[in-house]
């Protein structure tokens, strides 16, 4: 591990919150000092990007403007105001936590360290993050982007993706932080990561730290940050059946714990050795919802990536023919008009043949 000397903390500080003063982005979030609205700006920006954040942040304190409306809301409206954004967890995880603040908090976003990190969601970077910019507490941020900042800065040679690495880099930022302004020091570091020293093509010509960037120096941008290569994610065939029974489908509820809790999905799972994707439909449709349905037409096929597997998924419009639903692992159930589907909050590989599905009922009259 790098034992790293900093001896320009000073001027790494002030170079960076004077370029930040000038270069920020005009975000949303950042005309408020409000601990909810920065908390739910920080909540979506994990593991996604800004510009796809912005609308649903807007729309979302437009809905919960306080914590109030926010713990009073069902579970499935936010879901839905959530829906495509992906890593519902984190929406699950904030809903019970403001649900907390208002029981043991009185309605107010705790401002000390252990109070707000023992809420369900919080963890190192989101408590860094929302108690420095909203209350200027002293504390470090480190994400993807500060890492790679720091990588740079300092050619640390320990991977940024290894468990060892976490310790490091949350040292160094803490001996760079501005203790008397640490939300802006926090925001300057990223936003140099997001917008000046990307991961590829870095624009190392607008970068108020290239004088003392040893990997700009070295001429060694490109080795850094150091990566641990990770294992090949692995791919699952899927079948998934709309089965429609007279002018309505059925859609099952994902249990509220595990992937994709809570999100509405049509029935199907994995294909099994040997097995076709027609048999499988059937197969996991009987085994998932006690239903007998017979295949009428495939209407497509559709990939999608997820954090730690890929799927490739055949979808069938199927008949029902008997049978009454029992649940095997679902948590609910509806039969729905197409037309109401938009009502439910679905998750991304279902909304990736919504429109096909929809498509198919105009041109068809939906007639069955």
């Amino acid at each position: 591990m790098n034992k790293i000397k900093i001896k320009n903390a000073g001027q790494i500080r002030n170079a960076l919150t004077g370029w930040y003063n000038k270069n920020c982005r005009k975000l949303p979030w950042r005309k408020t000092d409000d601990p909810y609205f920065i908390w739910v700006s920080e909540i979506m920006l994990q593991q996604t990007q800004v510009n796809t954040v912005i609308p649903y942040y807007q729309r979302f304190i437009h809905q919960f403007p306080a914590v109030k409306h926010l713990a009073a809301a069902d579970l499935q409206q936010v879901l839905k105001l959530w829906e495509g954004l992906g890593y519902y967890a984190r929406a699950r995880n904030f809903h019970k936590a403001v649900q907390m603040v208002m029981t043991i908090h009185d309605g107010r976003v705790p401002d000390t360290l252990d109070a707000f990190k023992a809420l369900p969601g919080v963890g190192d970077y989101i408590s860094a993050a929302v108690l420095s910019i909203a209350f200027n507490r002293p504390l470090a941020v480190v994400d993807g982007n500060v890492k790679r900042v720091l990588a740079r800065l300092f050619e640390i040679d320990t991977p940024v993706n290894h468990s060892s690495s976490a310790k490091l880099f949350q040292s160094i930022a803490g001996v760079l932080l501005n203790q008397n302004d640490p939300g802006t020091f926090n925001q300057a570091v990223m936003e140099l990561g997001a917008l000046v020293c990307k991961p590829s093509s870095p624009a190392c010509g607008a970068c108020p730290l290239t004088e003392m960037c040893l990997a700009h120096q070295h001429q060694s941008i490109d080795k850094y940050p150091i990566k641990l290569k990770k294992a090949a994610i692995p791919e699952h065939r899927i079948s998934v059946g709309v089965i429609f029974k007279n002018k309505n489908v059925l859609i099952i509820r994902r249990p509220e714990n595990g992937l994709l809790g809570g999100l509405w999905e049509f029935p199907g799972g994995r294909m099994v050795k040997n097995e076709t994707p027609e048999h499988a439909c059937i197969r996991e449709i009987n085994e998932k919802v006690n239903l007998n349905v017979a295949i009428s037409s495939k209407l497509t096929r559709i990939s999608h990536a997820y954090t730690h597997f890929k799927i490739e998924a055949d979808i069938f419009i199927c008949d029902y023919e008997s049978g009454r639903v029992r649940l095997n692992g679902p948590a609910a159930h509806k039969w729905v008009g197409l037309e109401r589907l938009d009502k439910f909050p679905f998750h991304k590989s279902n909304q990736k043949f919504l429109s096909t599905l929809i498509d198919m009922q105009r041109n068809e009259g939906c007639t069955r």
